[in-house]
């Protein structure tokens, strides 16, 4: 406990330092700029303005009330981080959840990380730790993902060193972005999952998307469901009939079948004969290297 009551006691004597104009800490050269970097103070809120970089703008209200009441009983436990913008201002870096919730009690001070960041910084680090954070939909990460391409211009080689996650994880939420709008949103409101998502994209045509989509809230649809109409559509073309299968290729004449091997063994390769419907056809024959190419020409001008 008396940890605790010194550690809450610096954090003030910090905060005192801070208001001082004579010791303003602009940069991590500037005198005493060791004793705040990185130590918990504590700030008032009123001297702290909203990140404009916030990649978060769902804030569940329920949600918001509960943390208001472990805060009113516990207190701040995980501080909140901010960047100094100018003399005992500061801007909000992350934890605007905390940040509503304490001034939703009326709180006057709350503690804070304090980091000299520019707004490049700024805006990566704000959207780094939001992807990391486990209360985030979806959408939410895929915007924060495609911000971190269009205004840090990282790859998502470097974005996946940044967060933690696999290349291919990354891939998976920036594609959801090619979703409809409506979908998007349903998915943020909790209406489908990202399962139901990344089955849906499987289609590029957003009217059918959405089609889908309706149907799934309809037909309350799992995601293996969902999954199994958007095949079944690639296959047959058709959301009538989803359980329809692809259309069988037309059987292969008698007359084609018994000289297919007769045309493999002329030019030493396995030849592919396709014939339509229609019984117009073409036949195809492979070559391996420019060697092979021209011995394959030779046996066509031969057999003029």
């Amino acid at each position: 406990m008396a940890k605790a009551v010194r550690k809450q006691a610096l954090g003030r004597g910090l905060s005192a330092l801070l208001k001082d104009p004579t010791n303003d800490i602009n940069s991590v050269q500037d005198k005493n700029a060791d004793k705040v970097i990185g130590n918990i103070v504590e700030l008032d809120l009123s001297a702290i303005e909203m990140n404009p970089f916030q990649p978060r703008t769902n804030f569940n209200e329920e949600s918001l009330r509960e943390l208001a009441s472990s805060i009113k009983e516990l207190g701040v436990i995980q501080p909140i981080t901010v960047r100094k913008l100018n003399f005992n201002t500061y801007q909000l870096v992350s934890g605007e959840r905390r940040f509503r919730a304490s001034e939703s009690l009326g709180l006057k001070t709350i503690p804070a990380y304090i980091r000299i960041a520019n707004d490049q910084e700024s805006l990566e680090m704000a959207l780094v730790e939001n992807i990391q954070r486990q209360d985030l939909d979806p959408i939410e990460i895929a915007l924060s993902y495609q911000r971190l391409i269009d205004e840090i211009n990282l790859t998502q080689e470097q974005m996946s060193e940044r967060v933690g996650k696999k290349r291919s994880t990354i891939a998976n939420y920036l594609r959801l972005l090619k979703l409809d709008p409506i979908i998007q949103t349903g998915m943020r409101d909790g209406f489908i999952s990202m399962g139901h998502g990344r089955a849906i994209i499987n289609i590029e045509d957003q009217s059918t998307q959405l089609d889908i989509y309706t149907r799934i809230l309809q037909d309350k649809m799992s995601v293996r469901d969902t999954e199994t109409l958007v095949r079944n559509y690639n296959e047959s073309k058709a959301l009538e009939d989803p359980k329809a299968e692809a259309k069988a290729e037309p059987e292969t004449p008698v007359f084609v079948k018994k000289s297919i091997q007769d045309f493999s063994d002329y030019f030493g390769h396995k030849i592919d004969i396709k014939v339509a419907k229609n019984g117009k056809g073409k036949i195809t024959i492979p070559f391996h290297s420019e060697e092979d190419f021209n011995r394959i020409k030779k046996l066509v001008q031969s057999a003029k």
